[in-house]
């Protein structure tokens, strides 16, 4: 909070600490809205030019992360929405397959098949979510985002934040067979 305030007052020291803070988990999160990784990462160059040259407007009581994720889920959203060659951002509505959430398994965790085949198969049914889930089962588990941070990010009420995850982990539930001994 304090990085934030003396980013606020000026201190361009507290501002590089916050880019270099922040950079890999939005670079992470915007990528899952675009494939096209240089626009992700002209989005959050633009996005930190942005907050600098408006930091006298920002509030010095945000929590930083939610504030610039949820700023560059905006930007991008007006970026892809604005250029015809990119994939239509879609609103993250149901159907589409825009909001991919990929599960890497590093290969020195993977020590058996039993192993593996639960991580293909949670990733499967992860894949298979609506849209709105996997964006909250993604910043929720993967991000480990809090529910008050993820309203602020996707824009919704902290209820909607509750009902799309407990959907997606029924559904998970539902249809995930972890038996011990599967292959």
């Amino acid at each position: 909070m304090d990085l934030w305030r003396n980013f606020i007052k000026g201190d361009r020291l507290a501002f590089d600490s916050l880019m270099q803070q922040h950079i890999n988990i939005l670079f992470c999160y915007g990528c899952k809205f675009s494939k096209d990784e240089e626009l992700v990462k002209d989005a959050i160059q633009e996005l930190f030019i942005r907050i600098w040259e408006t930091r006298l407007n920002l509030c010095s009581d945000v929590k930083p992360k939610p504030y610039l994720m949820a700023s560059l889920r905006r930007l991008l959203h007006r970026k892809i929405k604005r250029d015809l060659n990119t994939v239509p951002f879609s609103s993250l509505d149901d159907n589409s397959i825009f909001f991919d959430v990929e599960m890497s398994v590093e290969q020195r965790y993977i020590q058996n098949e039993r192993l593996m085949h639960m991580a293909i198969q949670i990733g499967d049914k992860i894949s298979s979510l609506p849209e709105r889930q996997k964006e909250v089962v993604y910043l929720k588990f993967f991000m480990n985002i809090s529910r008050d941070e993820i309203c602020e990010i996707m824009n919704i009420r902290p209820q909607t934040v509750s009902n799309l995850l407990q959907a997606a982990l029924k559904k998970l539930r539902g249809e995930l067979v972890l038996s011990p001994f599967s292959n």
